[in-house]
């Protein structure tokens, strides 16, 4: 099982995961939605106590990847298979992503 520690602004706000079935999996911490004021990071991964799973990779997470040249680029340095997108949402996106969220590969 492959999986990351999905940040918001810094703060450690739930887990994403692949399966040993190929499945993805995410959920958000509970002290994270206990807190002061959280906010879902995707309308379709709504603020709940639950396991989200799906057999894609969800849209949001897809969303923070590279495409074109910096994809090509990317997988060729780090030694990725372009059909990848969960290993490379891993190895790319702990900083500099576009928005507030980043997941760092545990």
């Amino acid at each position: 099982m492959q999986k990351g520690i999905v940040y918001k602004n810094k703060l450690p706000i739930g887990e994403l995961s692949r399966n040993d079935k190929g499945l993805y999996e995410f959920f958000y911490y509970e002290d994270y939605l206990q807190s002061e004021n959280p906010s879902a990071i995707s309308v379709n991964l709504p603020l709940k106590k639950e396991l989200f799973v799906s057999k894609i990779l969800f849209p949001f997470f897809f969303n923070l990847l590279s495409e074109g040249n910096l994809k090509s680029m990317q997988c060729r340095e780090l030694k990725i298979d372009e059909d990848d997108n969960f290993t490379r949402l891993l190895k790319t996106t702990q900083e500099n992503t576009i928005g507030a969220v980043t997941v760092e590969e545990v």
